[in-house]
């Protein structure tokens, strides 16, 4: 090891090793020789690497993190995000002038050395030594450029970051030998291409176009001498450099980059005179990126993008590398949704509740038979401000949601589904009082569910019999608990899973009991879309799907999950469901959804004990979409004159309250496309005269029994 001076000092020796690591080496390095021979300036320091040899003999050059453009499955743009702003352009899209200014500022014998400048290692050498200290370096554009390759594979971890710009003389050897083999490999044109895209020039700008728009909003290609220099200038220190922060230093730096553009003859000094005089006029674009900037209120939507690129395997077997994937960036990710009828969906819910109102609505229409989202959206923006939200009221927990919320009445037509499977006809009657004990449910284990509480329906007028036609009219609970019974718990749990929900909105077990059909499991409206999707395909059930294609920043087409659509049931049984349902919509609790221009439509309210929630799910034969309403922390009461949209309200129903939102969203969606017919089939007369009830939506559930059954207070 060298010996310090007196008084503890490092020798002349050292401090050039320490100051200029590996450019003092480079004449060893390339003459072949082994790290060992230089023990002398100080290479067993922490931080060195023993031998020269063990660094891979390849340079994994990352691709670099651009810009991903989300679009509407018509091509418009939905949204850019990126973790680093960038746009990788080739050399002939970016001005001579730029070109000239960056080698002459950082490197102006680029284009007659090596990896490493001899000369300019002797010359800062010698100053540096003569100062005691670091007045000059001596990195090559080549070794810069493999340092912000070192970065650019760091990304956003802090700990790899400072690794990859830690000052030791392992980290500079290392840099060192990759800076040969990429001058061997590339050549001069393609470094320089790779560093003007790579290198960082503040403001959030990755390479130089995105610096190009961010300072002056324009193509790097149209960049004028003057700016070109600005820019060039930024790159030694972004942030002291920065023409937004700092104008006078950047000004100053600017005509720096000029006069030594003058002294290697890139321009004349006539021609930097009178660049220097030209005030520096910057036309800033502020950087945008992220869902906060997505049109049509579809920022949910963009972020429910971004959960499957993290969560589905398509894009990588780990969550490091799917979150790796998205980060890099570059793609073109194509979606399913559709812009008349996400316009549509944002139109229905601005002119209904607003962000300010003590409760919110969320919105998600489904196409029947693909499973294709074509419009998501919600009361309460995406953003981080007043009345805003990140939270996706529309999805589940997993996916960017919340716990979810109890669907109530609207879950009955999954038990009218179960039984009509198993061997129940439309005509099934029960005597329905006004009010019974819960039955007794077994679930498929064999688990025996009793509770000694009763159940209730809405209004004292509905008392029995009913057949299930006129139940499902007059959303009747005491008729439904009966059904489950007979139908038996296990198969209604078998039909909500086979229309896509195998676990509440939260992510935590059913919650089973007699109460399960009366809608006591939080859902999302998603799901509920989905699954009503499945009555409208005529039993066929598809997962929901947000993608039609995604191709990286080389115009590859990259594979995208694709939806899976099963016979959830027969055609018979859906079609009895769709004739059944067309009735609540025609002379029932729905009508208020019922659409004006000859369409068939179908569909359920729905409403939580003391109304923290209401619901209205409908479809037509080619698209279906859920309402949800309520306050999305579950303590608004939406009942005693509640007011939202301009309106109050003494209680609010499925009815009054989501059916009408359902009805402008999916009129503006579907005006202009053709108007399907369901297959309807013949069912039964109602099991007792007399017109439907708005009110009968109620999906009171009583107190909650023993085990796992739950209440319908239960949020």
């Amino acid at each position: 090891m060298a010996k310090k001076r007196s008084g503890g000092g490092l020798t002349t020796t050292q401090q050039a090793a320490k100051f200029l690591g590996v450019s003092v080496l480079s004449g060893a390095v390339l003459a072949g020789l082994a790290l060992p021979a230089f023990g002398a300036f100080g290479l067993a320091a922490k931080g060195s690497v023993e031998g020269f040899d063990e660094i891979p003999s390849n340079l994994k050059t990352p691709p670099l993190s651009q810009r991903t453009t989300i679009l509407d499955n018509q091509g418009g743009e939905i949204a850019k995000v990126y973790s680093r702003d960038r746009t990788v352009v080739p050399l002939k899209d970016i001005s001579p002038y730029m070109q000239k200014a960056l080698v002459a500022i950082e490197d102006a014998r680029f284009y007659e050395h090596g990896a490493i400048d001899l000369k300019g290692v002797l010359r800062a050498l010698n100053k540096n030594a003569q100062s005691g200290g670091v007045s000059e370096g001596a990195s090559t554009l080549t070794q810069q450029y493999v340092k912000n390759v070192f970065i650019e594979e760091a990304g956003d971890d802090p700990d790899k970051v400072a690794q990859a710009t830690q000052q030791t003389v392992g980290r500079k050897v290392k840099e060192l030998k990759y800076a040969i083999q990429v001058e061997q490999e590339l050549g001069k044109k393609r470094i320089l291409n790779n560093y003007l895209n790579i290198t960082f020039f503040g403001e959030q700008a990755y390479g130089v176009e995105a610096a190009a728009q961010r300072y002056f909003s324009k193509h790097a290609k149209d960049l004028t001498l003057d700016e070109s220099a600005l820019l060039a200038g930024i790159v030694q220190s972004p942030t002291r450099y920065d023409p937004v922060s700092h104008k006078e230093e950047s000004t100053k730096r600017r005509n720096t980059v000029l006069q030594r553009m003058a002294e290697v003859h890139d321009i004349t000094p006539a021609e930097a005179e009178a660049a220097k005089k030209k005030p520096v006029k910057l036309k800033v674009k502020p950087p945008k990126s992220g869902c906060i900037t997505a049109v049509k209120g579809a920022g949910f939507f963009c972020d429910y993008v971004r959960e499957i690129f993290l969560r589905d395997k398509t894009f990588g077997k780990t969550k490091e590398e799917r979150g790796k994937r998205w980060n890099q960036g570059g793609m073109t990710v194509r979606t399913t949704l559709d812009p008349q009828a996400q316009k549509s969906v944002q139109a229905g819910v601005k002119s209904h509740v607003y962000p300010s109102d003590p409760v919110a609505t969320a919105v998600t229409l489904v196409e029947p038979g693909t499973g294709k989202i074509r419009g998501m959206g919600q009361s309460r923006p995406y953003g981080f401000g007043k009345n805003e939200t990140q939270i996706n009221l529309s999805v589940d927990r997993n996916m960017g949601g919340g716990a979810g919320y109890l669907p109530g009445s609207t879950f009955k037509p999954f038990t009218a589904a179960a039984a009509l499977e198993n061997g129940m006809d439309n005509s099934q009657s029960y005597p329905s009082p006004n009010r019974m004990p819960y039955p007794t449910v077994s679930d498929c284990q064999g688990r025996s569910y009793a509770s000694s509480a009763s159940v209730p329906n809405e209004s004292p007028d509905e008392v029995g019999p009913y057949k299930m036609p006129e139940a499902l009219k007059k959303s009747i609970n005491t008729y439904f608990v009966s059904l489950e019974a007979d139908t038996g718990l296990c198969n209604v749990t078998k039909m909500v899973n086979k229309l896509g929900m195998t676990k509440r909105a939260g992510g935590t077990e059913w919650g089973l009991g007699a109460s399960y059909t009366l809608g006591v499991n939080e859902a999302s409206p998603l799901n509920m879309s989905a699954a009503y999707a499945a009555f409208a395909a005529r039993g066929k059930y598809c997962t929901p799907t947000a993608l039609e294609s995604v191709t990286d920043s080389d115009g590859k087409q990259l594979p995208v999950p694709q939806s899976t659509c099963t016979q959830a049931m027969s055609t018979k049984t859906a079609d009895t469901i769709n004739t059944m349902l067309k009735g609540v919509v025609d002379d029932g609790t729905g009508k208020a959804a019922g659409l004006t221009d000859g369409r068939d439509s179908a569909g359920k309210t729905g409403t939580t004990d003391n109304r923290y929630s209401a619901w209205y799910v409908g479809y037509t034969p080619n698209m279906a979409g859920a309402v949800w309403l309520g306050d999305p922390q579950h303590k608004v009461q939406m009942q005693n004159g509640i007011t939202f949209g301009g309106k109050p309200y003494d209680k609010v129903y499925g009815a009054d309250g989501p059916a009408p939102i359902w009805k402008d969203s999916v009129s503006g969606a579907l005006a202009g496309k053709p108007a399907d017919k369901f297959t309807t089939v013949p069912i039964a007369g109602s099991g007792k005269d007399g017109k439907s009830d708005d009110g009968g939506d109620d999906g009171k559930a009583g107190k909650p029994g023993k085990g796992k059954q739950h209440g319908g207070k239960h949020h």
